[in-house]
């Protein structure tokens, strides 16, 4: 059997999609630490999504049309919207901060704010 997963990184919540024939190997390899985009990242990779095929070539139908990144992936996404996690990146900083912090006089020429 085949399998289509997607995984998540649940620090920065990066997606990624891909096949195996062994999932729980191929999850190990993505928490291990090496050089690829998969296994360089802190955090540790989740299965989110799996689809189970008994043909390879299937298999690897769907993963080119799901990475894509057309309509196959942005639909699978947002049925899983729930099921995906949030990222931990910013986590620890303060709440009350807003995107508005300057002060007036060092916001930039363009800002629409009234000096």
């Amino acid at each position: 059997m085949h399998y289509l997963y997607l995984i998540q990184n649940d620090f920065s919540g990066e997606t990624y999609i891909g096949i195996t024939d062994n999932p729980t190997q191929r999850l190990e390899e993505h928490n291990g630490k090496g050089k690829k985009f998969t296994t360089r990242k802190s955090g540790k990779w989740i299965f989110v999504y799996l689809e189970l095929y008994r043909s390879k070539k299937d298999a690897i139908e769907r993963e080119k049309k799901l990475k894509n990144h057309g309509k196959g992936k942005y639909e699978l996404l947002n049925r899983l919207k729930n099921s995906l996690v949030e990222p931990k990146i910013g986590e620890g900083r303060s709440e009350s901060i807003s995107d508005n912090c300057l002060p007036k006089t060092q916001l930039p020429a363009n800002s629409q704010e009234d000096v």
